[in-house]
């Protein structure tokens, strides 16, 4: 029954994940770099600059609070898990097309972001709504006239599943699961019987703590869950960078072997899977794509829901900021955990995948004390998907709130059913979930994309806005800040 759930899933997933999707994805990307002459090349410089701006705009939170805020639902297990998974299946060449995916990805990000501020509206208790739905159904009727709610709707639809069924829930308890069971107790030495199998009690234990921990968050919304990010997301950054940097150090000999395994796997092809299969073109823009969308979130529409409520001043400077989620998400801790892959040879092991990919590379560079580098992993993983967790489900309570014109009782219905998701993420084949969170991540793109294609014309309109302001008034004066909380 499994396998046949899983041939079943991996159809739809293929139908959806296809050529049309990752052509669409890239186009989108494409168009908005060309119209914004490379925005996010030639202006990350004001990107770093704004992401610490402390001026005070019609948001609820910082800027930094609201970029922690999209980290913590971008920077989850597809920054482990997803990298490996991409390898074993498309070859180290999937790593290049993951990367040039996250550059286009950038425009694509700012764009959203900048419209999220553009259409947001603040309601009778001064919280802020906005998100794709808001774009689509004002920005899109402001602009051809007529209703497109419908449009909004289905992409708030399929916002609350992904949040249940996709990256907020199953794939990241997990994975969470998976690591501390693979560092505890690996080979299942201490197990209990749930739902006709057995289950290492580290599962079980997990899995009550990390749901209850996340439950409290929760119940607190949107300001608790930024607090708690902009603590968590520059710790776990550190944590892993320092440790990431340190296996391609130890790998170092076989570093330029890696980037030549990467550029020739991109167009030539290379041998996934421990060389069974040859990994054909096809298959590394498709693995790299897919999971490098899954992790950063670019063009899927989730994360300016969260920058909707940053007190950026201008739609454009908010934009500036959330673009650098999917720098910090992809180019930097997706290709650090691919290069570390890539230049052990973890990717090649035969019976390995996903977390136990990277867990691999891991311990081998820590062969003084192997444990050590599981241990590290297991942190980081727990501390990524934990915050992904928080972040998605304030996510899906937006989605939630939209369809229910903001219903209180809809959203604590959807905040129990999240937490009933979370609990029985490890219970459930790994497969099938990695597959049903590619699908529903597949199908929130779509309508949102739409959107980014019409109102690009407004994104542009307001880039040059925020540009000629800033000529006007440099923000190096420190008059700047006062000014802009007043615009």
């Amino acid at each position: 029954m499994e396998n046949e759930l899983n041939a079943w899933l991996s159809k739809i997933d293929s139908c959806i994940w296809g050529i049309p999707l990752i052509v669409l994805i890239l186009l989108v990307g494409a168009i908005l770099t060309i119209q914004l002459k490379g925005i996010q090349f030639r202006h990350l410089p004001e990107a770093f600059h704004f992401m610490m701006w402390k001026g005070k705009g019609k948001g609820e939170v910082s800027s930094f609070g609201a970029l922690c805020t999209a980290l913590s639902a971008t920077v989850g297990t597809g920054n482990i898990v997803g990298v490996a998974t991409a390898i074993t299946a498309g070859g180290p060449g999937a790593l290049f097309w993951m990367v040039l995916a996250a550059c286009l990805g950038m425009a694509t990000k700012y764009a959203e972001a900048t419209l999220a501020v553009r259409y947001r509206s603040i309601d009778k208790d001064n919280h802020v709504l906005g998100g794709p739905f808001y774009y689509i159904e004002r920005g899109m009727k402001e602009k051809f006239g007529g209703s497109f709610k419908w449009l909004a709707a289905l992409f708030a639809v399929f916002g609350c599943l992904v949040g249940l069924m996709g990256i907020g829930t199953m794939t990241q308890m997990n994975s969470i699961t998976s690591g501390i069971q693979n560092f505890f107790d690996p080979k299942k030495a201490n197990t209990v019987s749930l739902f006709g199998s057995n289950y290492s009690w580290t599962i079980v234990i997990a899995a009550v703590v990390i749901t209850l921990l996340a439950a409290l968050v929760i119940i607190g919304g949107l300001k608790r869950i930024s607090a708690v990010a902009t603590k968590i997301i520059p710790t776990m950054f550190a944590i892993y960078i320092i440790s990431a940097v340190y296996v391609i150090c130890y790998n170092g000999a076989n570093i330029g072997s890696a980037f030549d395994q990467i550029f020739h796997g991109a167009f030539s092809g290379t041998a996934a899977a421990g060389g069974f299969a040859g990994a054909v073109v096809a298959e590394a823009i498709r693995n790299g794509i897919a999971r490098g969308i899954f992790s950063n979130e670019s063009g899927l529409g989730s994360s300016p829901i969260a920058a909707a409520a940053g007190k950026g001043a201008f739609p454009a400077q908010q934009g500036l900021v959330s673009m650098l989620g999917t720098f910090f998400d992809t180019i930097i801790i997706c290709n650090l955990t691919g290069l570390c892959i890539v230049s052990s040879g973890a990717y090649k092991v035969k019976g390995l995948e996903g977390f136990f990919v990277t867990d691999n590379a891991f311990r081998k560079a820590f062969f003084f004390a192997p444990d050590v580098g599981s241990f590290l992993l297991m942190i980081c993983l727990t501390l990524f998907a934990f915050t992904t967790i928080l972040g998605w489900n304030y996510y899906g309570t937006r989605c939630i709130s939209y369809l229910s014109s903001g219903s209180k009782k809809a959203i604590i219905a959807y905040n129990w059913l999240y937490i009933i998701a979370l609990a029985a993420g490890p219970f459930l084949a790994l497969n099938s979930i990695w597959t049903l969170a590619d699908i529903v991540n597949g199908l929130m793109a779509f309508p949102n994309l739409i959107a980014l294609f019409s109102l690009s014309d407004v994104v542009k309109k307001e880039t040059d806005h925020f540009f000629d302001y800033l000529k006007k008034n440099p923000y190096k004066k420190k008059k700047q800040q006062k000014i802009c909380a007043e615009e």
